[in-house]
């Protein structure tokens, strides 16, 4: 009598996730073209083909983090205080996300490329568009992509450790600063 292994049941929707959130860390932390599908497979402890089988290609479960990132969140409105500081911490346990990286470095797949830019026009600079409408300022649509690009660069700046004094800084210390640049 032969002790055969049972055969192991798939659970696609834990791959997919375990995919998602390894795919997630290793793009915020070496951004796109620095991530390849073994090591997503790799940390996410699921063959690597599954990438294929499940989303199609890196950029389609690219464009699925940023969906999942998302998730039920609302907007981000830069003057919440509490939402920022949130922000900001996520940032320093997980570094920038790929939105944040597609903002300073483009993207070499159109799908991406546009993928990543409507959800930053969704989550951040159509909020803040509003906010500068609502207040009657001119030009609220540059405003709003002003304070975004100036809000991403310190989140940036100080996750690659670039500034010193703005890394070393307590986020609390910074959102005051932060939200009176965006007010003038």
């Amino acid at each position: 009598m032969s002790a055969e292994k049972p055969a192991r049941r798939r659970d696609s929707a834990r791959s997919k996730e375990l995919l998602v959130r390894a795919a997630g860390e290793l793009l915020a932390e070496r951004g796109f073209e620095r991530t390849t599908v073994r090591d997503i497979g790799e940390r996410a402890g699921v063959d690597q083909a599954l990438i294929a089988r499940y989303f199609g290609s890196k950029a389609q479960l690219f464009i699925a983090v940023l969906r999942a990132e998302k998730g039920d969140d609302a907007p981000l409105d830069l003057f919440d205080t509490e939402r920022v500081r949130e922000l900001f911490e996520r940032i320093e346990q997980r570094g920038p996300g790929p939105i944040f990286q597609a903002a300073v470095q483009r993207p070499r797949d159109p799908a991406i490329e546009s993928a990543a830019r409507e959800e930053l026009r969704v989550r951040m600079v159509a909020p803040l568009k509003e906010i500068f409408a609502g207040q009657g300022l001119d030009r609220a649509q540059l405003r709003a992509e002003v304070a975004t690009a100036a809000f991403i660069g310190v989140l940036m700046g100080r996750s690659a450790g670039a500034f010193a004094e703005l890394a070393a800084a307590d986020p609390q210390e910074l959102l005051p600063l932060v939200q009176r640049l965006l007010s003038q």
